[in-house]
């Protein structure tokens, strides 16, 4: 192998190093703090959560799955997925510090208003 090859596979290992732990933190919570994942599905013009509530503040992975016929998106505490196709998916992880009541809602017009929103407590 060349010193230019040699380079090269060494700053795509380097490169592999750095981006893994990157990739993969906004996944989660904190380092040592649990994360909870909830599954949303939504389509027209609903959203269903697999848990409404969260018991304490903390990290929360939302995994959204658009089970309708046009794209939509999910946006809750000021963070939303991108428009998502039908029958794809995307994952928004939260950070809730505090308690509360947190909307959440499909930002497409008319959408919410349609009946694509709710509310998301942490006790």
């Amino acid at each position: 192998m060349t010193k230019v090859g040699v380079f090269i596979s060494t700053a795509v290992a380097a490169l592999a190093l750095i981006v893994t732990p990157l990739a993969t933190a906004h996944t989660g919570g904190a380092a040592g703090t649990p994360s909870t994942t909830i599954t949303v599905k939504g389509g027209e013009f609903f959203f269903r959560l697999s848990k409404k509530s969260l018991a304490t503040p903390g990290a929360v992975t939302f995994r959204f799955t658009n089970i309708g016929t046009v794209a939509h998106d999910f946006k809750i505490s000021g963070k939303g997925t991108p428009l998502v196709s039908p029958g794809k998916s995307a994952t928004l992880t939260v950070r809730f510090k505090a308690k509360g009541k947190f909307p959440y809602l499909c930002t497409v017009p008319g959408h919410a208003e349609a009946g694509m929103k709710g509310t998301f407590t942490v006790r």
